[in-house]
């Protein structure tokens, strides 16, 4: 019998043992293995807030300020944290309603229940004000400082672009972001977000059950400090920025000015613009929507770097080049112009007739000339096929065709067709004449006004660029920004451009681009008109000056506007003359040109 009990009280030993083991290693666990539950009392406690740093300034190359924040505030919410209570109050706190105040609490917590995310973005000082009395009421949220973008002069929208909340696709990409951060759109915004950004900091505070904050935690011992972002000088000229919208108001089309030794580009101008101030604030969104739905000015395009046009005959430059380069032709070659240039019974028109050489072909801009030196280079090998190839790669060199693929987001490449698109189109049989249109700018070629214009720029330096690009320093003014710094070979020889740019000196004094012409300054010029199917004729000038001396080459496309000689070469010549004297003398230019609309 006392074996029997000996051995029941042996088992309830054992038992009591290991129950008091399991509890014991559990006890062990949960206080020194497992943190969560020494989290959530800390949570109660303690809350981490992110300080997120001013993004970094933007200022012109003359040191004007372009670009600056100033404060704002953005209420927060910690789903895990929220208690009952009074929606109604909180709605018309915030005026919202109901359903928006659910919908953004769902959009939290299916984020986390346990991290902050936005609940209502870029507060000003005065709704602020407003909630901080009675944010003790709605525990669960809290304010956090935040920066907004203001731009002084309201100018270079779409060069400067705006910055928004970041979508689900962004925050997959960088760790750095979270629900409710903002990121750069557009232009500058979004080509250097990450030297603008700066680096977040934190703050540790102590809050009461009603999340009101009591103080610092450790006296800041483990706080981190945020860095402000790096601010930018970028290559825009504000006050030629400033001129150019002023001259293209009530007009539609660009203006795209480069300085040919850098590639810096001084101004691009793109009309019908906004002001960037609409995308900035409470009422962004709303603003955003409006522009987006302009369907008759579409004010959000960026006509100076996607839209692309049939450049017309300032194109006729690019294949004078191509085909003194191929030895097509020199700068004595000359043909006889009847009028036009015949295809069989097809003719394309041209106002000028008799024998004519390569100057005074550019000159007086003649179509038959630059059919027939586009027809022989393209023919100038065994086969069609052979010869375009040469062509196209000559062009695709001289910038066509192609991105630059520097600080300027999303630019249209332009239509350079290959030699496989023409053979399907007719079905391997094709020649020269076929698609001889592409000679004088037209059929099927398309550029950018920031390919025109960087055409000029290689002009101006007899053969060569560097990639157009809109920052010049980062961090420092004199820190150069060199990314853009490698010199690229245009692949034409630097005598063949000198007949090019006698020609379009002549044409500025007595050719066909007169009304570019300035007191003072020795411009080199080329008009263009370039046809529009959906309307009245695209009016275009391209230009650079002075002409030994190149500081600027500008090149300018109105739409709808007819001849490139009546409107957009007094415009291009109005911007040669600002830069350069930074006054305008020919008032009466300058009025004609201010009181003009043009739909």
């Amino acid at each position: 019998m006392s074996s029997l009990y000996q051995q029941r009280k042996n088992v309830i030993i054992l038992v009591m043992i290991v129950f008091m083991a399991v509890y014991i290693i559990r006890l062990f666990y949960l206080q020194v293995i497992d943190d969560s539950y020494k989290d959530d009392a800390m949570r109660n406690a303690l809350r981490e807030v992110i300080v997120h740093p001013p993004r970094g300034l933007i200022y012109d190359r003359n040191d004007s300020l372009l670009v600056f924040n100033e404060a704002a505030y953005d209420l927060m919410v910690v789903p895990k944290e929220l208690h009952d209570f009074d929606t109604v109050d909180l709605c018309n706190t915030l005026d919202i309603t109901k359903e928006e105040l659910l919908k953004r609490l769902d959009k939290a917590r299916k984020y986390s229940p346990l991290l902050p995310s936005v609940f209502e973005q870029q507060m000003s000082k005065e709704d602020y004000g407003y909630l901080q009395e009675k944010l003790y009421k709605f525990p669960g949220f809290f304010v956090q400082n935040r920066t907004l973008r203001s731009y002084p002069s309201a100018i270079a929208a779409h060069i400067l672009g705006y910055v928004g909340e970041i979508n689900d696709a962004q925050l997959k990409k960088d760790s750095y972001y979270q629900m409710g951060d903002y990121i750069g759109i557009s232009g500058i915004e979004k080509s250097y977000e990450e030297e603008l950004r700066g680096v977040k900091g934190r703050r540790m505070v102590l809050v009461d059950v009603h999340s009101r904050v009591q103080g610092s935690y450790k006296n800041g011992e483990e706080d981190i400090v945020a860095r402000q972002g790096s601010n930018l000088w970028c290559t825009i000229d504000a006050q030629l920025q400033k001129y150019g919208e002023k001259l293209m108001a009530n007009k539609r089309g660009s203006i795209v000015a480069i300085e040919p030794s850098t590639g810096e580009i001084l101004c691009i101008v793109s009309t019908p613009s906004y002001d960037p101030n609409l995308l900035v604030g409470k009422q962004r969104s709303k603003n955003y929507t409006a522009l987006l739905h302009d369907s008759v000015n579409v004010p959000l395009f960026n006509r100076a770097l996607k839209a692309i046009y049939p450049p017309g005959s300032t194109f006729k430059l690019a294949n004078g080049l191509i085909a003194q380069q191929e030895k097509v032709l020199n700068r004595n070659t000359i043909y006889n112009c009847g009028g036009g240039y015949r295809i069989g019974s097809h003719v394309i028109g041209c106002h000028h007739s008799g024998p004519t050489d390569l100057i005074a072909a550019v000159r007086s801009s003649c179509n038959t000339y630059f059919c027939r030196a586009f027809y022989n280079t393209v023919s100038n090998c065994r086969t069609i096929q052979e010869g375009y190839q040469i062509w196209k790669n000559h062009i695709n060199q001289l910038g066509f065709g192609q991105c630059f693929n520097t600080d300027l987001p999303y630019e249209s490449k332009g239509i350079i067709p290959s030699v496989e698109y023409f053979n399907r189109k007719y079905n391997g049989s094709w020649n020269g004449n076929t698609i001889v249109s592409m000679g004088i700018g037209q059929g099927e070629v398309c550029s950018t006004p920031l390919q025109m214009a960087n055409l000029l720029a290689i002009i101006a330096n007899r053969g060569y660029y560097y990639k157009p690009h809109v920052v010049k320093a980062i961090g420092s003014k004199n820190n150069p920004n060199r990314r853009y710094a490698q010199k690229i070979d245009a692949g034409i020889n630097s005598e063949y451009f000198e007949p090019i740019i006698e020609g379009m000196k002549l044409a500025i004094t007595s050719g066909t681009a007169r009304a570019a012409a300035i007191e003072g300054i020795e411009m080199v010029g080329k008009t263009g008109t370039a046809q529009n199917p959906h309307g009245n004729d695209h009016s275009v000038f391209a230009c650079f000056g002075p002409a030994d001396n190149p500081q600027i080459a500008v090149f300018v496309l109105v739409e709808n506007a007819g001849w490139g000689g009546t409107v957009a070469a007094p415009i291009a010549s109005l911007i040669v003359e600002y830069y350069i004297n930074r006054e305008i003398k020919r008032t009466e230019v300058e009025k004609r040109i201010l009181e003009l609309s043009i739909k």
